[in-house]
């Protein structure tokens, strides 16, 4: 254990965060994402694991991760099928988080679309997350100076 730090971020998490470089992309899923397969098209290749629920690792992650202020699409979402608009309670909870943080509202991105994203990630973290839709990526921003 480590102080300061939340304790669900494990050592290869935090590995991966701190090896992360401005505007890398990391992806948090559920448990449905096709995690492993996807993560071997990432920079680290493996899947990393968080078995707690998305917007608890949204918010672990967010205790240590600058997110990017300079685009648009800095959070992200994987969309509904056919129904684009909607915002499931999964989607409000991480976007709590993200709020909490400082962070931009979260953009939505069609289902390919959001893994073909996720294949160009630095990282997959799945989740214990159940519910569908549970997916997100966010991109690295930086650390200034006197932070």
């Amino acid at each position: 254990m480590l102080k300061g730090l939340d304790p669900i971020l494990n050592a290869d998490v935090l590995y991966a965060l701190r090896a992360m470089g401005h505007g890398d992309d990391l992806i948090i899923a559920d448990t449905n994402f096709p995690s492993d397969s996807v993560a071997r098209d990432t920079v680290l290749g493996e899947v990393l694991r968080i078995d707690r629920p998305a917007a608890e690792v949204v918010r672990a992650v967010l205790s240590v991760y600058p997110m990017d202020t300079f685009v648009d699409d800095a959070v992200a979402r994987m969309e509904v099928v056919d129904e684009p608009d909607t915002i499931l309670p999964v989607m409000e909870e991480f976007q709590a988080e993200v709020t909490a943080a400082g962070g931009p509202t979260a953009m939505s991105i069609e289902r390919f679309a959001f893994y073909d994203r996720a294949k160009q990630a630095y990282a997959v973290i799945q989740t214990g997350e159940r519910r569908f839709y549970g997916c997100f990526a966010l991109r690295k921003g930086v650390v200034g100076p006197d932070e």
